[in-house]
């Protein structure tokens, strides 16, 4: 089992920044696949960006060139650098994790909220 524990979220103006971190737990060892997905109210879960072991990372056209996805293996930790906030940036958001072999079980942390305003 894996546990993630997201943080860093909170209330920005737009405009503003915000990191988030992911802190992950267990058999960590599976997992080659990190990312974060975010979901406003009302709305599907979003994919944002992803890392996986050994390739580049992965964006949405929604955040691309403003979110960063990193990893700190040595702290089994990802982030998540967020950017010229929108107030549609809104949302909580989640880290995701992924095992690299069957049964590619997938993980999911409680998600932070991220408040944007105008």
């Amino acid at each position: 089992q894996v546990q993630l524990v997201e943080s860093g979220g909170g209330l920005v103006q737009a405009g503003g920044s915000l990191r988030l971190s992911c802190v992950a737990s267990g058999t960590i060892f599976r997992i080659n696949t990190m990312g974060w997905y975010r979901q406003a109210p009302g709305k599907q879960r979003e994919f944002l960006a992803r890392l996986t072991s050994g390739g580049s990372p992965n964006y949405a056209d929604s955040v691309k060139g403003r979110f960063t996805i990193s990893r700190d293996n040595a702290k089994n930790t990802v982030y998540l650098q967020m950017n010229s906030l929108k107030p549609e940036d809104t949302a909580v958001y989640y880290c995701h994790g992924r095992e690299a072999s069957y049964p590619y079980s997938e993980y999911w942390g409680q998600g932070t909220q991220v408040t944007v305003t105008s």
